[in-house]
């Protein structure tokens, strides 16, 4: 501790600049210190390009004279550029740095509103931002590239933050290979009002259950949100129709439509059993749902839409399947 203390203390030293050696060429005289009798030398180091660096003996770091700290060092501009390049850091109210996709989609879903959006740090490289917007019942990730010099978002490319932050205050109109359209209307801001009132406590007992802190597994269904227009094929008359399909937790919906209230169906992806392409049918760009009962046949405009629905299902059935064997893990054990 007092190493760290008396070198904070020698840092103001450190930003003056420090006059050149002698013209005699040799080693600076050396100091002592009025406060110790502590000598402190300054001997000279190898040489790089004509210009001599001074090495700092470990015994000079402990001495209570600050003109004990003396070296040749580079100037500002030159020690700035040795830390790397300053990332400009994004400062509006609706960017949350540290917000997970779980949670992005918790906040969109139950306080934000249809358009709501907000911009986050994405956990798949240091150089990508995700932009989170909620449609009717589920929330979009989309991502945002920062280059270095600019930001790409879709077709557009941004120089700087405050040419971004002007884009979306124009309401941009943004739509994926779903084929639905989102205007982006309502930043959720990163600080929002929060009441300072605490209920009391009551009522406090244990129940005597011989359970220890390792049986206290903490659990939550993910979210793993996804919607878009899919063409199903009938069960009973083998036509193809249009329907809005809506993925929330463990349940699958469709919709006559994107405006109805009231699904036609729910499907329990806790009793699918796979999701893959299909390629039995006329049409293409087709996957299936085995159930029990019955095998469902969906077809997307598109292949990327057809794999981006797959992926998401499938991961679904990964995470239905993990927690069922860790239940029955439990309860073996």
């Amino acid at each position: 501790m007092t190493f760290l203390r008396r070198l904070e203390a020698n840092l103001d030293f450190l930003l003056e600049p420090f006059p050149p050696p002698s013209a005699a060429g040799g080693s600076p005289a050396s100091a002592a210190s009025p406060r110790s009798s502590r000598v402190t030398t300054r001997e000279p180091a190898r040489s790089r390009r004509g210009v001599s660096t001074w090495a700092i003996s470990p015994s000079s770091l402990l001495t209570t004279n600050s003109r004990a700290l003396v070296c040749e060092r580079p100037e500002r501009s030159r020690l700035g550029s040795a830390l790397g390049p300053r990332v400009p850091h994004l400062r509006s109210r609706w960017y949350h740095d540290n917000l997970t996709r779980h949670a992005a989609e918790a906040l969109l879903l139950s306080n934000g509103q249809d358009g709501s959006y907000l911009l986050r740090k994405s956990n798949e490289r240091e150089d990508l931002y995700s932009l989170s917007v909620r449609g009717k019942d589920s929330v979009k990730h989309f991502h945002v590239e920062h280059t270095g010099t600019s930001f790409k978002f879709g077709f557009n490319e941004f120089s700087s933050l405050k040419e971004l932050v002007m884009h979306f205050a124009n309401q941009p109109l943004i739509g994926s290979e779903t084929g639905t359209l989102i205007v982006l209307k309502h930043p959720y801001p990163r600080q929002v009002e929060e009441p300072s009132i605490y209920e009391s406590v009551r009522v406090h007992t244990a129940m005597q259950t011989g359970r220890t802190e390792s049986d206290l597994v903490p659990n939550a269904p993910s979210l793993g949100t996804k919607e878009g227009y899919l063409i199903k094929k009938g069960k009973i008359v083998k036509s193809w129709k249009t329907r809005w399909f809506t993925l929330h937790r463990n349940e699958l919906k469709y919709f006559k439509d994107q405006t109805a209230t009231e699904p036609i169906r729910a499907l329990d992806l806790t009793e699918c059993s796979a999701v893959q392409f299909d390629y039995s049918q006329e049409r293409v760009n087709c996957f299936c749902l085995v159930f029990p009962l019955r095998t469902y046949y969906l077809c997307a405009k598109t292949g990327i839409e057809a794999d981006e629905w797959i992926k998401i299902l499938q991961w679904k059935l990964s995470r239905i399947r993990k927690q069922l064997e860790e239940r029955s893990a439990t309860l073996s054990s």
